[in-house]
C-alpha cells in the first residue's frame, strides 16, 4: 500500500505546503494541482453507454464499482424499471462534466 503525501513544495518559493492547498500560504501563488492519473479511472462515455444500452442489468453499475446496485438491477431487470433509469442515467453521465464524474467516480484515483 502507497503512504499518503500530506505535504509538497510551492513551485514559487519552494515552501513546504499541504498536499492539497491550491495557494501557498508564504507567497500567495496559486501552486499547480498534481498531475492527474486516470489511467485505471472509470470514463464517463464508456458509462454512458452501457447504462444506456445495457442499464436494465446494471452493466454500468458493475462497471462504476456499484456492485450492490448492479445486483439490484439484475433482480428485478424484468420489470423495465432498470431500464428506463438505466436510460435515464446514461444520459446524465454523458451531460456531466468530467470535474464532476471524476470527483464522483474516481476519487479513489486522488487520494
Amino acid at each position: 500500500m502507497e503512504a499518503q503525501r500530506t505535504t509538497k513544495y510551492c513551485s514559487n518559493c519552494g515552501q513546504i505546503i499541504d498536499y492539497k492547498a491550491e495557494i501557498c500560504p508564504k507567497c500567495g501563488v496559486r501552486v499547480a494541482p498534481p498531475p492527474l492519473s486516470l489511467g485505471d479511472g472509470r470514463n464517463k462515455i464508456v458509462a454512458g453507454i452501457l447504462a444506456i444500452l445495457l442499464g436494465g442489468f446494471g452493466a454500468h453499475k458493475f462497471y462504476l464499482g456499484k456492485i450492490g446496485l448492479g445486483i439490484l438491477y439484475l433482480l428485478f431487470f424484468w420489470t423495465a424499471i432498470p431500464a428506463i433509469v438505466g436510460i435515464i442515467e446514461g444520459v446524465l453521465y454523458l451531460v456531466m462534466s468530467d470535474d464532476e464524474f471524476n470527483r464522483k467516480y474516481n476519487s479513489h484515483l486522488f487520494r
